[in-house]
């Protein structure tokens, strides 16, 4: 009975494990044949669960100057990571002791860390402060050991040089899809080469993402982002970066500009701006590159054009002599004036260009050249528009030209503006015998990995403004504007220089100009070799923080002597073994350097200065001589004013019609506290003519410009109250 008991039983069984296995088997069956349970994708479910991918970094292009010395490139860095999950074999076991070595090398409290590092139901932290490190910090955090403490390597981008040429490179952030992107300058305006694309490796995978051996890899490869090579030297940009961080440093000023170019192919060497900054930290007070993007009037430098044309054409006869000092013009109020005011006397036109005569200019595009005729030079030196030069943001400047008084200022530079790099584009044809070369600044673009050139950069005339020999007188009259007239402190040893100095004016908020001493943009265009220019060089610098009697030009002729000078070294000109005479008749009207007068008769010394053309202006009752200004060493030139102190009481003189200079000059001398409103020359004065002065007397001076302009309608803000006069700085010399 019992046995018959057990076989039922061991029937029933068989029959539930016949019917189990078939209903598992035929589960099995439908399961391979559909690829899916309860309405789950299993291939799906499985790739989500075991296969892992990774991404393969690629790298933004690099940039390189014109020698192929890296200037961005994109290196690794690292992210700091703490493993939480106790799971993983190597996590944070002790958040403590881990916190209080983390915190000797990232800048975070250890119970700011120890908090992080003990968060519950987190796999891995990110720690804040450690995001991007070095490799120097990342290899000091592995050496101390800490379990659960992983780095996730990513790319940042670097710039070896820091300051180096900011504005041109620009810099780049992180993009919506975390990609870096360009923000500024060529990293901006070049970003369709520069990016790159990531790749992607797939494989199977543990539970941590570990790869497991013996399976087939999928792998996408990155996509690096093309190489750029700019024009840049490496060289001559740390020479002009330097000068310029030196000058804003020492005077700190509103803005500094400045441009290297090569004259025969338009390539850009250097090009800098003041503020400037660091792109590996994005200290930035200044997005603008005012090289290309900052129009304004030009004052003098813009007489070189205006020089050209008038030869050009036949017009200018350097020997010729005229009347300086002052030009009325028909149905203008008060007359054009030089920058002294009171002129030279009677002097040529070339002495007229050595001293940047306003007036010399002004006759020469009424009565020789001609307004329509100017008006096309204008055009042919492509100051009226942009020169599509390859940098972003590039602006146009503003050619005024309506009004007769407008087509006359903008001769000698004021009313209309220009950019630094439509001067620099003009220049070319004055160096560059006629030929005219557009400015650029990217040489090519190549693939890294097949090396094919993508883009490339060739040097390209964009006009042929002036012929070979026109060129060449210009060059040759422009160098004893540095030899004998205004631009003198621009002299290098060894090599000879053609340029002409620059004074603008300045326009306020109520449109009229700002006044004061310093309160100017100061500039020179310079090129050297005079004879065969290899460099081109243009410096700007706006309202430079000054101390009378030193000048607002100091700065423009410290950077560009000292850009100049370490430039042509660096490119192995040899200097001229002796300096070449003047191949231009022009006297040396660049005057003299003063001694010292002190002890001596005021009547021989006035005499014998007014026998070199200066005014002189003695004060005091006696004869000795006790004080002078200018002081002893100083350059004056012919026509300027020489104030004497003489022995005995003071009284004041009458200064109506002195400059800005000479008010400094007089209160300087009497010891007077000077308030000075206005700009050009004296018109009111606070302390009467005859009346005593004294050490500490309060001295008010009202100056007003020497030609005030009013026609019918204002085209444009810069050109309310126009002066003639560029500034009492200009064309005088410096002084140490």
């Amino acid at each position: 009975m019992k046995l018959k008991r057990k076989n039922v039983g061991a029937g029933i069984l068989m029959v539930l494990f016949t019917v189990l296995f078939f209903v598992l088997t035929s589960k099995f069956f439908l399961v391979a044949s559909s690829q899916s349970a309860e309405g789950v994708d299993l291939i799906e479910y499985g790739k989500r669960k075991w296969m892992k991918s990774d991404v393969l970094d690629a790298k933004r292009g690099t940039m390189f100057d014109r020698n192929g010395e890296v200037i961005a490139q994109d290196i690794p860095s690292y992210s700091v990571i703490a493993i939480l999950d106790k799971n993983y074999p190597n996590h944070i076991k002790d958040p403590e002791a881990a916190a209080e070595k983390l915190s000797e090398v990232l800048d975070t409290e250890k119970d700011e860390l120890e908090t992080l590092l003990s968060k519950e139901g987190r796999f891995q932290v990110e720690i804040p402060s450690g995001r991007k490190v070095s490799y120097r910090k990342k290899e000091q955090i592995e050496k101390m050991k800490i379990p659960g403490i992983d780095f996730l390597r990513e790319s940042r981008r670097y710039y070896p040089n820091q300051t180096f040429a900011s504005h041109v490179l620009g810099y780049t952030g992180n993009g919506e899809s975390g990609v870096q992107a360009g923000v500024m300058g060529l990293e901006k305006s070049l970003d369709k080469y520069l990016q790159e694309k990531d790749g992607k490796i797939t494989f199977v995978g543990d539970a941590f993402s570990r790869a497991i051996p013996a399976n087939k890899e999928s792998i996408t490869p990155p996509k690096h982002g093309q190489d750029v090579y700019l024009t840049l030297d490496e060289k001559i940009q740390l020479y002009l970066d330097e000068a310029v961080q030196e000058a804003a440093k020492k005077y700190k000023p509103e803005k500094i500009t400045g441009i290297v170019a090569d004259p025969k192919t338009g390539r850009i060497l250097a090009m800098t701006n003041s503020p400037s900054f660091n792109p590996n930290k994005k200290d930035i007070k200044n997005y603008t590159n005012y090289a290309v993007s900052y129009p304004f009037e030009p004052g003098s430098t813009m007489k070189i054009f205006t020089l050209a044309a008038a030869i050009q054409e036949g017009k200018y006869n350097g020997n010729e002599v005229f009347q300086s000092g002052s030009y009325k013009l028909p149905n203008i109020g008060r007359p054009i004036y030089d920058h002294n005011r009171r002129g030279w006397g009677p002097i040529t036109y070339n002495e007229g260009v050595q001293n940047s005569s306003n007036v010399a200019f002004s006759k020469l595009v009424r009565e020789k050249l001609g307004y329509e005729k100017f008006r096309s030079y204008i055009s042919k030196f492509g100051l009226d528009r942009k020169t599509n030069i390859d940098l972003p943001n590039e602006k146009n400047g503003s050619i005024l030209y309506n009004y007769e008084i407008e087509k006359v200022t903008t001769a000698f530079g004021q009313g209309s503006t220009v950019t630094p790099i439509q001067q620099i584009q003009a220049a070319t044809a004055i160096a560059n015998n006629g030929k005219m070369m557009k400015p650029y600044v990217i040489d090519k673009i190549m693939d890294p990995e097949t090396k094919k050139t993508v883009l490339s950069n060739e040097p390209k005339v964009a006009g042929n403004p002036i012929s070979e020999a026109t060129a060449k007188q210009v060059r040759d009259i422009l160098e004893t504007v540095v030899t004998d007239g205004t631009g003198k402190p621009y002299m290098i040893d060894g090599y000879s220089v053609a340029g002409k100095t620059g004074t603008a004016q300045i326009p306020g908020k109520d449109g009229k100009y700002i006044s004061g001493w310093g309160e100017n943009v100061f500039s020179f265009l310079g090129m050297a070799p005079k004879d065969d220019p290899k460099l081109l060089v243009y410096v700007a610098v706006e309202r430079p923080k000054v101390e009378f009697p030193e000048m607002g030009s100091t700065p423009v002729a410290n950077i560009f002597t000292s850009v100049m000078k370490s430039s042509l070294q660096y490119l192995n000109i040899q200097p001229e073994a002796k300096q070449k005479k003047d191949s231009v008749n022009v006297k040396k009207t660049y005057g003299k350097e003063l001694p010292d007068y002190t002890g001596q008769s005021a009547k021989e010394a006035k005499s014998e200065l007014e026998k070199l053309g200066m005014e002189v202006s003695v004060i005091g009752s006696g004869d000795e001589i006790m004080k002078q200004e200018p002081y002893e060493g100083a350059y004056v030139m012919k026509g300027e004013r020489v104030i004497l102190r003489t022995s005995g009481d003071a009284k004041m003189p009458d200064v109506k019609d002195w400059s800005y200079m000479d008010i400094l000059r007089i209160s300087k001398l009497l010891g007077l506290k000077e308030t000075i409103t206005g700009s050009g020359f004296a018109v009111k004065q606070s302390i009467k003519p005859g009346n005593p002065v004294k050490e500490g007397d309060f001295f008010v001076v009202q100056l007003e410009p020497p030609m005030e302009t009013e026609p019918e309608k204002k085209e444009n803000k810069q050109d309310s109250d126009t002066t003639s006069e560029e500034d009492t700085e200009e064309d005088l010399p410096i002084t140490d």
